[in-house]
């Protein structure tokens, strides 16, 4: 019988699962930084700032180099393509500032998607053809782990994966349900669960080494517009119930995005999975974007307050409320939302 991951030497699978493990070490998870220019300029719109290059890099820096206090919660960083060729305001690029500081440097290695011909409005995700050759520079210039952002084609993440893994970068496979509509916590479970097998399916198929692989799924929660009001422990049970029945315990950690919550209620339910009395196999962590920039969005231009440490403690199920800020509580829902 032919070796089941062929394309893999024992030394490169041993560097996949390190990189993974170091990304969700206790307490830690991931700052997604890896807006395209178009979801740049519509957060930027809501503080009056200018969409160029320079401040781009100057709130991307903002968000690298506070202080040593969040060494402890950020395992990895997503950076756009831009990104990863910028430069601090010493010089020093910013991947190796990252990695000096610890952290993983991640990339956003797709190019955005388009809509699925045949489907309700589902999209598939473009750039396959050259991530060949995209990976070998992206890890050449530092990247260790990588992002692709695809809703419902679980094919195309298995090849991305593959493709990944034979050059020591970490796929971050990320399988999104919007939470658009007004559909209530079953359903959303319920569409998780065929959406997460198949795409288990696909990795298995494309002999995708599952211990150097994180996921990257949404919370199950309901549509932004169902009526009902479901508790924090409801959603971390429905969730953390739709991971069991679905995601292998080879997987070493499961690094949630937020989903459009607000900066306390990621926070929030990402505690109650963590303390959930169902047994959990993997490290259940944050990857979150909007719900770690909002606040400091909000304060770029003057004093400055972080989500970090209350999801670093979230990640252990630690996380205790102290009500959220303006900022904090506010809803971060997107209709249609692509990165």
């Amino acid at each position: 019988m032919p070796h089941a991951y062929p394309f893999l030497t024992p030394e490169q699978k041993k560097e996949l699962n390190d990189i993974a493990l170091k990304i969700v070490a206790p307490g830690k998870g991931i700052l997604a930084a890896d807006e395209s220019t178009g979801s740049v300029a519509k957060r930027f719109q809501s503080i009056n700032a200018e969409n160029t290059e320079e401040n781009r890099r100057l709130y991307r820096q903002l968000l690298f180099t506070a202080d040593d206090r969040i060494n402890p919660c950020i395992g990895g960083v997503i950076l756009f393509h831009e990104t990863m060729y910028q430069k601090t305001d010493d010089g020093k690029p910013f991947p190796q500032y990252l990695k000096e500081r610890g952290m993983v440097v991640g990339i956003k290695v797709d190019k955005g998607v388009v809509p699925l011909a045949g489907t309700n409005g589902e999209t598939t995700t473009q750039g396959l053809d050259g991530l060949y050759e995209r990976c070998a520079q992206y890890k050449k210039d530092g990247a260790d782990f990588a992002k692709l952002a695809i809703i419902e084609n679980a094919n195309v993440l298995a090849r991305y994966a593959s493709i990944c893994q034979m050059h020591g970068i970490v796929p971050i496979v990320e399988p999104e349900i919007l939470p658009d509509g007004d559909h209530d916590l079953k359903r959303c479970q319920y569409i998780t669960e065929k959406v997460l097998a198949a795409v288990y399916k696909a990795l298995s198929d494309h002999h995708v080494y599952l211990e150097g692989t994180l996921l990257k799924p949404n919370m199950v929660t309901a549509g932004h517009s169902c009526s009902h009001k479901y508790t924090n422990q409801e959603i971390a049970m429905a969730t953390v119930t739709a991971l069991r029945r679905t995601v292998p315990p080879a997987v070493p950690g499961i690094t949630f995005l937020s989903g459009g919550q607000s900066e306390e209620e990621a926070s929030v339910n990402l505690n109650a999975m963590n303390l959930c009395p169902l047994h959990k196999p993997w490290a259940l962590t944050f990857s979150y974007g909007r719900a770690l920039q909002a606040s400091a969005l909000k304060a770029w231009v003057g004093r400055r307050r972080t989500e970090r440490h209350a999801n670093s403690q979230a990640s252990v199920g630690k996380y205790v409320s102290s009500g959220a800020s303006a900022a904090g509580g506010e809803s971060l829902f997107v209709a249609n939302h692509a990165y």
